[in-house]
């Protein structure tokens, strides 16, 4: 994901314009970013030091794995780090630690030794092997394809982009492959069922970007909040007051008995 180029994401947030407007899918972009960069179009959801897209968060706020490890350090476990060298709250009687918790070791006999714990965990999870998805469970191998199409069919590969390629990599694993994510990598407005109140950047609080669906069949819980473990349900969710999403779920519960149970089998095979 860190390699998959601007113009990809831009070009696909451009491309069936008028499959995305009929249904009122916006594509809202999230770019904040540096004065003079092509910054003002609303294309991306940009990083604010260099003006290119970020695209990891529930709100697509950070640009690349290190900095989402960081941040993940810091707000969710409080473990301040090179990126993040303060306390959030540096009241004088809770600070039991003078520096950063875990920082690179430029003293380290060897580089795997240095390595702070953002790089180690940052590289971990560039280097877990993509989702293989299921050719015939749940529901069997007719079913999966029948819900592949209805994917496609009823709109959720509007946002749910099934394929984007990433461009060259240092790593050569990591670059020039197709990545399957089901995703655009963009905010969309979610509406106010599924608000969550916190806005990052110029992302609101009703927004969020399209979840990559691959390993979908491996969670127990979904939504940014894991509100459900229920998948109909998390499908149901996308629909209230201002949601992007409201027509789509239409087209979904239109369907047939069997033709929502294929669909929600292919997603379960992913």
């Amino acid at each position: 994901m860190e390699q998959i180029p601007d113009r990809a994401i831009l070009a696909n947030l451009a491309s069936n314009a008028q499959a995305k407007q009929t249904p009122g899918i916006r594509g809202h972009a999230n770019r904040q970013g540096a004065t003079g960069l092509g910054t003002s179009n609303g294309n991306g959801n940009g990083n604010g030091n260099d003006g290119t897209i970020s695209r990891f968060g529930w709100k697509a706020q950070n640009k690349s794995m290190l900095l989402f490890s960081g941040e993940a350090y810091n707000v969710e476990m409080d473990i301040s780090n090179h990126l993040f060298q303060t306390e959030r709250d540096e009241t004088e009687a809770c600070q039991y630690a003078t520096t950063p918790n875990s920082i690179t070791d430029l003293a380290a006999a060897a580089l795997q030794e240095g390595l702070s714990s953002i790089e180690k965990f940052a590289n971990f999870m560039r280097f877990l092997a993509a989702p293989v998805p299921s050719t015939d469970s749940p529901g069997g191998a007719a079913s999966i394809a029948s819900g592949k199409a209805l994917f496609t069919e009823v709109g959720c590969a509007l946002c749910h982009t099934p394929t984007l390629r990433p461009g060259p990599a240092t790593v050569v694993a990591l670059g020039g492959q197709e990545v399957n994510l089901f995703s655009d990598l963009l905010v969309h407005d979610m509406g106010e069922g599924l608000a969550d109140g916190v806005a990052q950047r110029t992302a609101t609080g009703r927004e969020f970007r399209s979840a990559p669906l691959w390993g979908l069949g491996q969670r127990l819980f979904f939504l940014h909040d894991g509100r459900t473990s229920n998948l109909q349900e998390a499908v149901q969710q996308h629909a209230s007051t201002g949601s992007e999403a409201n027509a789509i779920v239409r087209k979904f519960n239109a369907l047939a008995d069997a033709q929502e149970q294929d669909l929600l089998n292919f997603l379960r095979s992913l």
